[in-house]
């Protein structure tokens, strides 16, 4: 069996090349954040406290604006909502453990951690190994990973950021590190159409107000995911019936 120390130094293995993708991304929200007036301090606060890239840059673009807290807040609770997702598929391989680690799991849960730790687990299951005692520290070593990273790019962002000159439009780096988090996880037909369902339904509904569009394309793929991954058991276990 792997050591704490293993699983740990593997998180952070898996997760090191998705980090370069990272960096321009925490960069140009310190650079937002700087002008649209947030002071130094609370721009440095938000990436610890929210630890969020994606709602970082919507508070932000929010606070610019002008708008009233109570619609950022619920702006930012709708963009994040994907983690209850998140959540619900990593329960069955926590659940043994203590409130003080599922509350630091739970914090260090992002999009890039979550790509790398549940194909960990679902490949050390088939194993039967991920029930075993040290499989978390995988888990915090990828979060550890992508928080450190997240942390000090948008310090540089922030300190460093106006010397990064506009013409390097960094902004894509974001859009092609999700790309590389999405499609190796598209082992199926199931999962291949609710991605696709997702991203087509996402860009004809771009307009609705306060990000809707997010939530309600993450639904939508959902939905097709699972009736498709529903026709295929019930054909199968068809199949499995039939008298041969």
């Amino acid at each position: 069996m792997a050591t704490r120390r293993d699983e740990f130094l593997t998180g952070l293995k898996d997760e090191f090349p998705i980090l370069p993708g990272v960096v321009p991304f925490g960069m140009i929200y310190g650079v937002s954040a700087l002008s649209a007036h947030i002071p130094v301090g609370t721009a440095l606060a938000m990436s610890s406290v929210v630890f969020a890239g994606s709602s970082q840059f919507i508070i932000v673009q929010l606070i610019a604006a002008g708008t009233p807290p109570i619609v950022i807040i619920f702006t930012a609770f709708i963009v994040n909502i994907r983690h209850m997702l998140y959540s619900a598929t990593l329960a069955p391989y926590v659940k043994r453990l203590g409130v003080g680690w599922k509350w630091l799991l739970a914090y260090l849960l992002t999009d890039e951690a979550y790509v790398v730790t549940i194909s960990h687990y679902r490949k050390e299951e088939a194993q039967a190994e991920v029930y075993k005692s040290y499989k978390h520290w995988y888990f915090f070593g990828a979060g550890l990973a992508l928080w450190a990273t997240w942390q000090a790019s948008t310090a540089i962002g922030i300190f460093l950021g106006t010397q990064v000159p506009a013409s390097w439009s960094l902004d894509f780096t974001s859009t092609l590190t999700f790309i590389a988090l999405v499609v190796p996880s598209l082992k199926d037909r199931a999962s291949t159409a609710a991605a696709l369902t997702a991203g087509i339904v996402a860009v004809l509904i771009y307009a609705l107000p306060f990000k809707l569009s997010l939530a309600v394309a993450t639904l939508c793929g959902i939905a097709v995911g699972l009736v498709l991954e529903t026709f295929r058991q019930r054909k199968s276990n068809r199949f499995l019936r039939s008298p041969l």
